[in-house]
């Protein structure tokens, strides 16, 4: 146990056959018989269709069909939408719009799908739907976050009156108002979140065929929870039996919140298959992943801060407009407001918070969850508000932190939102994070680049966000006879290693051989029947507490059983290391195993077999709390506006950690993409037209290794105490931190210049433009 065990650095299992190139993903399974499916979508970002003509496009070899919405229509295909919903103060929930797998009446956004083409081959079917016209009655679009709730903004939703979805506010102002009407300090900043476009390596593909003898559809799809997407085609669009639905995702190839969804080819893919009784297989490419998988983050905020004499925090004020795209996706609404909300505040003490969202939609893609979803907005807006309070307070960035954390004797703290944070070394974190980044030794190198002509700047991010999920999860520990163990769970992998760490738990639980243990995740859900899939940073507290669970209950059973082969009372048995001993003699799990298959070694009343499963539920506000301090350092190059990032330093409380070799791989990831969008990654709709003009990795720059400094990464680990492994998540802790790291490391290295505010993604030209103006201004 002691090299595989929790805690040990165990090498992926699954990289074997992923450097190996034996990873199976959607687009490597075929189908004898199948036909290649192309969705056409819409060039336009708002209009009305006057007619589709597919005369042309029928003529092409190999064409089998083409579907448009007057089909779909005729087959009674129910539309998709948001399963969840957000209240106003009033108690009215958000306006919820139906969203047709086809459109036939109306497009809102380029992407929008406006046919299916099936054919013999993929090529022929996109020959085919380029032979497709569209008679289009061009309408103005909406694409500007801030402008949507405009007088003059064409309105998406005419039955809505207007492009505000719902205007969420945690409560009445008024209280919150009269603080800082008193307030000695006011911070304020106003700033955009950019919209965000995640990119899995892995585009979007689907194989669906249907068995008329089982009357069963089988949908092989990316996704990241099995379960879950049977569900929502089964029960939430369909209204069949979840028996009748089939979900099978083997590799994945990244999932970052989009590949959580049901969109509407996965719905077009099963409903074409039932209707032409053939297999069908669609891959998407680069471009549609730009266009319409859901995109993240795209808030315009302004956030105030009212602060004592003593840089003391009294009151908070956040008042954001959050983008929703042309359409509700799945959590909609609830990513800005609910979500976003639990996070606020962070590791500060907050006595009082007012926090307003007004969801709006606009002419493009749907917005929805993206590694974080919620918090890293959150947390950006506390650390550039503690930035500014530092600025105008006169207070050193280290200080004014130093005042307002959450103090250890507060513990469990409940915040302003009602949450109940268990644990937290805020200030120890941040010393070892100041000491491991070498921040007193700045001023030196702070002078090397200005002999060299060159700006650097130093900037803390520090972060806490919510990490559970969906509240139930489900594990089977099945145990054979000779000793070997199946632990299944009902999350599922797509990067988070659980083929390496979560056999690890029950090796330490059980003390079976780590090389004796089978892991079986949601990736078919006729195998694992329960459980919500991995997202929101779910699966160490959710997926490991449902193996604890489980794991526990084989230790129980294992107990009494060699009670009756020990001849000895139970409550008598103690286990430990993989052995059941009591009155002086031991028996291993091994031979409890065998004869929990064998009747006869049985005591009366006891089945034969060894599988036990258990489904591990947590409270509604039940959530682990990963929190960091991350410290970014850059050069700014005042000719150019180039900024690099020289040195970057992170230490993070993950809690008990199951395997730190992954959860520093997590740690750098969600680093990089929290670089990415704080430097790099600019999603630009043309106004007037609403085309998205960062289409394509010409236009739309995810981050090159080259960009990236090495992250220097280490722990500070403080078990959470409301989940039996202790653990806090970590896949979506860099998202968070390093965006207002690297932001309030430009903005120290402009300092000189009188800089006090720049927007993401601080692009080349964006940085070079601020520089230049501030230099006008001094003149």
């Amino acid at each position: 146990m002691n090299n595989f065990g929790i805690g040990q650095a165990v090498r992926r299992a699954e990289d074997v056959r992923f450097l190996t190139g034996a990873g199976t993903f959607t687009d490597d399974m075929n189908i004898d018989g199948q036909a290649h499916v192309y969705f056409l979508r819409s060039a336009t970002a708002h209009g009305i269709i006057n007619s589709i003509d597919t005369a042309d496009a029928q003529q092409v070899p190999g064409v089998i069909a083409i579907f448009t919405g007057e089909d779909t229509e005729a087959d009674k295909l129910p539309p998709l939408q948001s399963f969840t919903r957000v209240k106003n103060l009033s108690g009215e929930d958000n306006y919820v719009p139906r969203r047709p797998a086809l459109n036939r009446v109306r497009v809102r956004f380029v992407g929008d799908l406006v046919a299916m083409v099936i054919a013999e081959t993929a090529i022929a079917a996109r020959d085919a739907a380029e032979l497709i016209y569209v008679h289009m009655e061009d309408l103005p679009s909406v694409v500007n976050t801030a402008r949507a709730l405009d007088d003059d903004a064409p309105v998406l939703w005419e039955d809505n009156a207007s492009n505000l979805c719902v205007h969420w506010e945690n409560r009445d102002k008024t209280a919150v108002e009269e603080i800082f009407a008193g307030a000695p300090y006011v911070a304020e900043v106003t700033f955009v979140n950019n919209r965000l476009i995640a990119n899995p390596m892995e585009p979007r593909a689907a194989l669906a065929d249907y068995d008329p003898e089982m009357d069963v559809t089988t949908l092989h799809c990316p996704i990241q929870g099995v379960v879950r997407m049977a569900s929502t085609l089964a029960t939430r669009i369909l209204d069949i039996p979840m028996e009748k639905m089939h979900v099978v995702a083997k590799d994945v190839g990244g999932g970052f919140g989009v590949r959580s969804k049901c969109y509407p080819e996965n719905l077009l893919m099963v409903w074409a298959a039932k209707k032409l009784q053939r297999p069908l297989k669609w891959l998407g490419d680069r471009n549609d992943t730009m266009v319409s998988d859901n995109h993240g983050r795209d808030q315009v905020t302004v956030a105030r801060l009212a602060l004592d004499t003593d840089g003391k925090i009294l009151a908070m004020w956040d008042d954001s407009i959050a983008n929703m795209g042309a359409y509700t996706f799945e959590m909609g609404p609830t990513i800005p407001t609910l979500i976003g909300q639990r996070s606020m505040g962070t590791a500060y003490a907050v006595p009082a918070l007012y926090h307003s969202i007004r969801c709006v939609f606009t002419n493009t893609t749907p917005v929805d969850s993206y590694r974080g979803a919620g918090r890293p907005e959150s947390v950006y807006v506390m650390e550039r508000l503690m930035e500014e309070a530092a600025r105008i307070t006169g207070l050193d960035p280290v200080e004014i932190r130093r005042r307002n954390f959450i103090p250890l004797d507060a513990f469990p703290y409940t915040n302003t939102q009602n949450i109940p944070i268990d644990s937290g070394e805020f200030e120890t974190i941040l010393d070892k994070a100041l000491e491991k980044a070498d921040w007193a030794g700045f001023g030196d190198r702070r002078r090397d680049s200005e002999n060299r002509g060159k700006l650097r700047g130093i900037g803390i991010g520090f972060s806490l966000e919510t990490s559970g999920g969906f509240e139930k999860e489900h594990s089977r520990v099945r145990i054979d006879a000779d000793g070997t163990a199946t632990v299944y769970v009902g999350t599922f992998s797509h990067g988070q290693s659980h083929e390496t760490v979560f056999p690890q738990i029950a090796h330490e639980l059980l003390g079976i051989d780590y090389k004796n243990i089978r892991f079986i995740d949601a990736a078919d859900n006729f195998v694992v029947p329960a459980g919500a899939g991995t997202s929101a940073s779910r699966s160490s507290m959710m997926g490991g507490g449902a193996i604890h669970g489980a794991c526990m209950l084989a230790i129980d059973k294992g107990k009494a059983i060699a009670a009756h082969l020990l001849q000895a009372d139970a409550a008598e048995v103690a286990f430990a290391d993989g052995v059941f001993s009591a009155g002086g003699g031991s028996v291993t799990f091994a031979e409890v195993a065998e004869a929990a298959h064998d009747a006869d070694r049985l005591p009366d009343g006891m089945q034969p077999g060894f599988d036990e499963k258990h489904m591990y539920e947590r409270s509604s506000d039940n959530f682990n709390y990963p929190n960091g301090c991350h410290i970014a350092e850059v050069e700014v190059d005042p000719e150019t506006g180039v900024v690099t990032v020289e040195r970057y330093t992170g230490v993070d409380d993950n809690g008990v950690i199951l395997n730190p070799m992954v959860v520093h791989g997590q740690l750098h990831g969600g680093i990089a993409m929290g670089l990415g969008q704080a430097l790099f990654e600019q999603t630009d709709y043309e106004e007037g037209s609403g085309q998205l003009i960062s289409a394509s990795f010409m236009n739309y720059n995810v981050p090159r290794a080259w960009q990236l400094p090495t992250m220097e990464v280490g722990s500070h680990s403080v078990p959470c105490k409301t989940n039996p492994l202790g653990v806090k998540g970590c896949g979506e802790s860099g998202t968070c931190a390093a965006p207002p790291a690297a932001v309030n490391a430009v903005l120290n290295a402009l300092k000189p210049l009188g800089v006090t505010h720049i927007d993401m993604p601080m692009t080349q030209d964006r940085v070079w433009r601020t520089i230049q103006e501030a230099k006008a201004s001094q003149s």
